[in-house]
Parts: structure tokens; sequence; C-alpha cells
């Protein structure tokens, strides 16, 4: 894919350090909050620093918790056109499935069984590659109601 580098056996494995780092966050911020009840002004400031810390560290696992199921929503989006495209396309025309994009099959989902070969063959080769440009062009749109 474009934008990645090759994957090898020894750079395949994956860890979101921002997500992992937001337990050092969330520890540092209850230590600063423990510590915070030393009487004046220095406790007064260290547990304001740990309720800051608190609130930026959850505005990041809010995007995150967000973010995952998406990203596996699109992976689960990306095989079931793949499968529905060749159940529909002739077999000479399979190779063509290689050449769509994660958006574009994206927006090619909506697309009723008979109008999908045609679209997938105008959004190739006019190389439409926004979902929403694509969704435009449905004529009869198949809801999905299992949307994340």
């Amino acid at each position: 894919m474009a934008g990645f580098k090759p994957q090898t056996y020894e750079n395949h494995p994956s860890l979101d350090w921002v997500y992992m780092s937001q337990a050092v966050v969330f520890l540092l911020a209850l230590l600063l909050a423990a510590v915070s009840f030393i009487p004046g002004p220095a406790g007064d400031a260290l547990l304001r620093a740990a309720v800051i810390l608190l609130a930026a560290g959850n505005l990041v696992i809010m995007y995150k918790v967000r973010h995952y199921p998406l990203t596996l929503q699109d992976r689960i989006i990306r095989l079931e056109m793949q499968v529905r495209l060749r159940r529909l396309l002739p077999a000479e025309r399979h190779w063509e499935i290689k050449g769509l994009s994660v958006p574009q099959l994206i927006g090619l989902r909506f697309a009723p069984d008979e109008e999908l070969p045609d679209l997938m063959k105008k959004v190739l080769e006019e190389r439409i590659t926004k979902p929403d440009d694509i969704k435009k062009l449905v004529k009869r749109w198949e809801p999905d109601y299992h949307r994340i």
C-alpha cells in the first residue's frame, strides 16, 4: 500500500505507543494526586496538574476507542467488497478488484448488485477516489444499518 514501508517478519509486530503511553500518564496523574495532599500551594498545583493530565489522557483514550473499531470496520468492508465483487464480476475482470483502494471500496459498498460492476468500472476509469463522490453516483442506495 502507498505510504507504508514494506512489511517483513522483523517489523510486522504493531504496538500503539500513543495508546500505551496513557498508562504512564494516568499513573503519573495518580502519583501527583496522591502527593497533592501536601498542605499549601504546592499541593494545590500538583492536584491541578493531576487533573489536567487525566483530562488530556482521557481525550487521547476517547479518540483511540473510536478509531480502533472504525479501522476494523474498514478492513471488514474491504473483505466484504472483495468477496462481493468476485461473485458479481466475470473471472476476466477479477484483476480489477486489486486496483481499488479501501476508500473506493467504502464508497462502492452502498451500490446494489445490479449497479456495482458498472460503477466500479467508472470509478477505476475516471479515477474517482473520494468515497463521498462515489456514493453520490449510486442510483439505488443499499442501506447499512450496522455501521459503527
